[in-house]
């Protein structure tokens, strides 16, 4: 009720912040690798580097995260290993809203993890 109070206000008032606004979904290859190109996916104890030559590495908590990925058909498909933990394959949405990127698991119908790029 309050996040709608809040809205609600803002819309009155005709107020936008970036905070406000919507997750556009990122649908190409290049869109994706200029998003993250020279940044980190960061969350707590998290740190994720998606690299153009289609690999991954990072840091969860203290666990080294390695991966490789591709584009495929408007997603974000990996294969992951955490810790020595096989994550297996996924394609994943992407969307973003400025400095923040939220990834739903299975083309968009799973769990999400959001991230803010540094």
């Amino acid at each position: 009720m309050k996040v709608f109070a809040i809205a609600l206000t803002a819309a009155v008032v005709g107020l936008t912040t970036p905070a406000m606004a919507e997750y556009q979904q990122v649908t190409t290859r290049d869109d994706f690798m200029n998003l993250v190109s020279g940044k980190s996916l960061t969350r707590p104890l998290v740190r994720i580097n998606v690299l153009n030559d289609g690999s991954i590495s990072g840091k969860g908590a203290t666990w080294d995260v390695t991966g490789k990925w591709s584009w495929e058909g408007g997603y974000l498909c990996r294969s992951l290993n955490w810790g020595g933990d096989d994550l297996g394959y996924n394609c994943q949405e992407v969307k973003t809203n400025g400095s923040k990127v939220r990834i739903t698991s299975d083309k968009g119908t799973g769990d999400s993890a959001d991230f803010t790029l540094r």
